[in-house]
């Protein structure tokens, strides 16, 4: 059995082949007698030559995202081990694990309460409630543990902010608020399924509390795959996942490229942004591309 230094090494080799064989098979690299001298000032022209080449450089735009995808992949183990805490679930703050939805698909809702339930029991989370913030009722069990929160139809944040915004917003106005500021908000939309590990490293980022926002790794066709064609699209995001995201919040601490509004674990007390006048209105409006969780970061 692979330990997962070896795995990480294996991977590196393997990314490090796909683009040497990808740069021979293109003609990017080019070795001994196969290199061909052209003056494409004579062949095309001046006007010619010039568009080629500028249209040559806008390869360069995506330049720093391919440089953080290679280097996060690269300098941070692929295959992590088992995620271990590092202190007492009992000592951790209160967390509170959101789920943002419209209330459309109310079976999938229940079912992934109830396993994310189990999987909080299970990595010893003590301190915590699952709460869903929805257009329409999904009819949950009654639960200690378990809070369902109605948005008004009628309801208008003063921000403006709509949809998934609205609803978090809703849930920080003075009367469905219960929150105290040091609670902490695991922020997860309707389809989104914890792990033990994620747990775990959950409670590891709170209980250590240097920074007031995080994220996580998301991966996706964990179980049956319905499209093979669609599953092999998502795991572009979870390579930018463990890349360029990963690099970015690792060495940076700050999203320089972006963040992913479908998990996203904050601090209560980071969600309020103050007025002109002085006095805190509420939540900074939260998108679903989260947009101003980027901007709350600067």
């Amino acid at each position: 059995m692979l330990n997962s230094r070896t795995k990480h090494i294996l991977h590196c080799l393997l990314l490090l082949t796909v683009i040497t064989v990808f740069e021979w098979c293109s003609g990017g690299v080019k070795l001994g007698d196969q290199i061909d001298y052209l003056d494409p000032w004579e062949r095309y022209g001046y006007v010619g030559c010039v568009v080629l080449y500028l249209l040559r450089l806008l390869a360069f735009l995506s330049l720093p995202q391919v440089m953080f995808n290679f280097i996060g992949l690269t300098i941070y183990n692929a295959f992590p081990d088992k995620v271990t805490l590092k202190g007492s679930p009992l000592l951790a703050p209160f967390l509170c694990i959101r789920i943002v939805t419209r209330g459309d698909y109310p079976q999938l809702v229940r079912d992934n309460v109830a396993r994310n339930m189990a999987k909080c029991t299970d990595a010893g989370l003590e301190n915590f409630i699952i709460e869903v913030v929805t257009d329409k009722s999904v009819g949950l069990s009654t639960h200690r543990r378990i809070r369902e929160v109605i948005v008004p139809p009628l309801y208008k944040p003063k921000s403006g902010a709509l949809f998934k915004a609205r609803a978090l917003q809703y849930c920080l106005e003075e009367g469905p608020n219960y929150l105290a500021d040091t609670d902490w908000i695991v922020h997860l939309d309707e389809e989104t399924l914890l792990t033990e590990n994620s747990v775990r490293g959950i409670l590891n980022f709170v209980l250590d509390g240097k920074h007031q926002f995080g994220q996580g790794l998301i991966t996706y066709a964990n179980e049956d795959v319905v499209n093979w064609v669609t599953t092999l699209a998502d795991s572009f995001r979870v390579a930018d996942d463990m890349g360029k995201l990963r690099l970015q919040f690792y060495m940076f601490h700050r999203p320089l490229f972006s963040m992913k509004g479908s998990y996203v674990v904050t601090q209560k007390l980071a969600l309020y942004a103050p007025t002109d006048g002085g006095r805190s209105v509420g939540m900074v409006q939260l998108r679903a591309d989260a947009v101003e969780f980027l901007r709350s970061s600067m």
